[in-house]
């Protein structure tokens, strides 16, 4: 999965710990929704999702 500067730099304001966790959630959110991509904007739908 494709991920954009912007949502790449989002992610990396996660604890180093549960960032591949995030990564996975956030990468199967947006397989789950169709995207190939992860902007900024799938992060943000992502984040409202889980919180």
């Amino acid at each position: 999965m494709e991920w954009t500067p912007e949502a790449e730099a989002k992610l990396k304001e996660i604890p180093f710990f549960v960032r591949p966790a995030a990564r996975r959630k956030i990468e199967q959110f947006a397989q789950d929704a169709g995207q190939t991509t992860i902007t900024l904007e799938v992060y943000e739908q992502a984040k409202a999702k889980f919180g």
